[in-house]
């Protein structure tokens, strides 16, 4: 006796077993997938860090890093430089002029570690550091800088250059001690004490240089010139501008014990943060010396 099927009966056991393989496969991919993620959690990392090591191991890599002792080289501009060395040299008792030479201070023998408050202005004893005007350097550097101011107006003409029989120059650093990438290298020019009898007429007898551009901040100079034939304003305005400095805001107060002379004009320059620079430009009447000088 023959077995008669339903229609379609053929057709869905086909099917039947058409599903059944195709889940058989998909189980076999699973779990080979599987297999696979087991084997790469364990060799994968040694693997990869073999072949990263080929890029380093066995090979010359440079890299450019900042130099230790390089503090100074701390990007400041002209107004914060200023500041900064304005602020060491009112924290000291520094030689103005012969005026008041009896108040001058021995500042070579400064301990740096015991020096309080937040400026310090200490002898650089390591010397330039290669970047820096060298003790060679200095004397010539310093008379193109007179040459500079004298073209300017800002020096008289006659003033003559220095040599180095004549004056001594010492390197120094300003520091903020509070952040001491705030420094400042200045070389500090002086008239030799062994010229005390030497004619100083039209002769520099201090000035402070920047030791990386050779430009003066502070100077005095003994001159043939009365006060009222000098003009303070222009001075100013083209020393501020020598110096890279911005305008100049107006000084307040007109005290006349200020200074140890009744002749002197003070502007005001910005510095860091609130903080101020007065720039005094003098006269001492008697020894006829002109000065121009930085001050908080």
């Amino acid at each position: 006796m023959h077995r008669v099927f339903p229609a379609g009966f053929k057709e869905r056991g086909r099917r039947t077993k058409l599903k059944k393989k195709q889940k058989e496969i998909i189980s076999a991919a699973f779990l080979l997938f599987a297999i696979l993620a087991v084997a790469l959690s364990v060799t994968g990392p040694e693997a990869l860090a073999k072949y990263k090591d080929k890029d380093i191991l066995e090979e010359i890599h440079a890299e450019a890093v900042e130099e230790a002792g390089e503090g100074y080289r701390y990007t400041l501009n002209a107004n914060e430089k200023v500041y900064i060395l304005s602020s060491c040299l009112s924290s000291q008792v520094l030689p103005e002029s012969e005026f008041n030479a009896l108040t001058r201070a021995d500042t070579d023998n400064i301990d740096y570690q015991e020096l309080e408050g937040t400026y310090a202005f200490v002898i650089n004893h390591r010397g330039p550091s290669g970047k820096e005007i060298t003790d060679e350097e200095i004397y010539e550097t310093c008379s193109k800088g007179i040459a500079t101011l004298k073209e300017l107006g800002i020096l008289p003409e006659k003033i003559k250059e220095v040599e180095a029989a004549s004056y001594d120059a010492t390197l120094y650093s300003a520091i903020d001690v509070l952040e001491p990438r705030n420094n400042v290298a200045v070389w500090k020019m002086t008239l030799s004490n062994s010229q005390k009898n030497a004619n100083k007429e039209n002769r520099l007898i201090d000035a402070y240089i920047d030791a990386d551009d050779g430009k003066i901040y502070e100077f005095y100079v003994r001159t043939d010139l009365m006060w009222e034939d000098i003009d303070a304003d222009r001075i100013i305005e083209e020393w501020r501008n020598y110096m890279g400095l911005n305008s100049p805001e107006a000084y307040e107060s007109d005290n006349p014990l200020l200074e140890t002379t009744p002749y002197f004009k003070k502007y005001v320059f910005s510095g860091m943060g609130e903080g101020k620079t007065v720039v005094t430009i003098g006269f001492y009447e008697g020894i006829n010396e002109l000065f121009l000088k930085i001050s908080k």
